[in-house]
């Protein structure tokens, strides 16, 4: 393992790049190179403070990074008792980040199968692998949103790894079947569309004018890429966060026509910056099964009827044909999405579960249904959940340390 360490205004900050297996069943095979940050607060750089690892949601985007903007409400929270490891997890940030060059040159069957190493279980392979290397006898995880669903695959496979597991907006189904979940997503994501525009009722005529518009017109994004009525509603994956329904008004009432409106559009899309992000998307859910573009095949009637409702986290082959960015992973993902998945979950292991759990569900969480994540927490033997209203997906960040800090209570048995 390489390593370089700096110190910033409040933070010993170590950066650790180790050689991994791309498959871990076969370790003699080809390696990638895995990045993660440890994070130590600087008055307690020689305190023998356990370790806690930060598994990133997604999937497709690189762990946090700790100044700046972007640094996470709840660090400071975890520092308090904790040193924090934030994985960039395989294909993103700096682990061998894997992009549309790349693609291009690969052939898609190859691609395919390179690409059906970037799921939860190797996430979770490439962690114990910095666990084994920093001589960790037994860590924490934190894992928000995917990563909660790379947690509960840890939780499955290494239970002996790990001290406590914190879930945030992330306890997947074990049971439900891939076209199930997306069928309760889009009710979901019609509900808080509806409920935007009941707020914002000037908004549902916009989008209304803009599809219309869309549909007839060859309006380009900055990019490049033509603005259709389908990627106009996918504006709707902003709704499930706290702040995401005035985001979303604040976009809508800038002249459509305007350099503003289409730069904020293109920026509100997250594929092209994490083309993962769509790649693998729907093999997350994926639980011993075959998805088939699940979430394009079960989009409900009541879109066609309704031309201004939006769509949320819902993956389609539409995407990579009007996607410059994800054209070039076209034919590996359409294996993928014919591709049986092997499980990612042991029921048995978690139904046995020794180790401290507890996760924040969120009552109205739009990525991920409550339903599915109450019956898991019942599944997981010792798991304490916390059923809220008070926050959105979000909430570990949208809450600072207050999520954090009441789970850590919850899973040492002080609440």
């Amino acid at each position: 393992m390489k390593s370089h360490r700096v110190r910033t205004p409040g933070l010993q900050l170590t950066e650790h790049r180790l050689q991994v297996p791309l498959d871990h069943a076969a370790p003699e095979g080809e390696r990638i190179e895995i990045f993660a940050r440890a994070v130590v607060a600087i008055d307690k750089v020689d305190a023998a403070q356990p370790w806690l690892v930060f598994l990133q949601g997604g999937p497709g985007f690189e762990g946090p990074r700790p100044l700046g903007p972007d640094a996470p409400a709840w660090l400071a929270r975890a520092l308090a008792d904790y040193r924090v490891l934030l994985l960039d997890q395989r294909g993103m940030g700096r682990s061998s980040p894997l992009g549309p060059d790349d693609a291009r040159a690969t052939a898609p069957q190859a691609l395919a199968e390179r690409l059906a190493h970037y799921r939860a279980d190797a996430i979770v392979r490439d962690a114990e692998c910095f666990r084994r290397e920093l001589g960790v006898e037994r860590w924490s995880v934190l894992g928000q949103s995917f990563g909660g669903f790379c947690a509960l695959a840890y939780l499955s496979a290494f239970p002996g790894a790990l001290r406590e597991v914190y879930f945030t907006g992330g306890l997947p189904t074990l049971e439900r079947p891939v076209d199930e979940v997306y069928r309760q997503t889009y009710l979901a994501t019609m509900a808080r569309t509806r409920r935007h525009y009941e707020r914002y009722p000037e908004d549902r005529e916009r989008v209304r004018a803009l599809v219309e518009r869309l549909s007839t017109h060859d309006v380009r994004l900055p990019g490049g890429d033509r603005l259709t009525p389908a990627r106009l509603r996918q504006l709707g994956l902003m709704l499930g966060m706290g702040t995401g329904s005035e985001r979303l008004h604040y976009l809508l009432e800038l002249p459509p026509t305007s350099p503003a409106f289409l730069h904020d559009v293109e920026r509100a899309s997250p594929w092209a910056r994490n083309p993962l992000y769509a790649v693998i998307h729907e093999a997350c859910y994926a639980n011993g099964m075959t998805t088939a573009w699940s979430a394009e095949r079960v989009l409900p009637d009541a879109y066609a009827a309704d031309p201004t409702l939006l769509t949320g986290e819902h993956v389609g082959a539409w995407m990579f044909d009007e996607m410059a960015a994800l054209a070039p992973f076209r034919d590996a993902a359409q294996r993928l999405a014919e591709r049986p998945w092997p499980a990612l979950y042991d029921p048995a292991a978690l139904a046995a579960n020794e180790v401290p759990c507890a996760a924040a569900v969120y009552v109205d969480d739009m990525y991920v249904p409550r339903a599915d994540s109450e019956a898991t927490a019942r599944a997981v033997r010792g798991l304490r959940p916390w059923i809220t209203n008070e926050y959105e997906h979000d909430g570990l960040n949208a809450g600072g340390p207050k999520v954090l800090d009441r789970l850590i209570a919850m899973a040492r048995g002080r609440i």
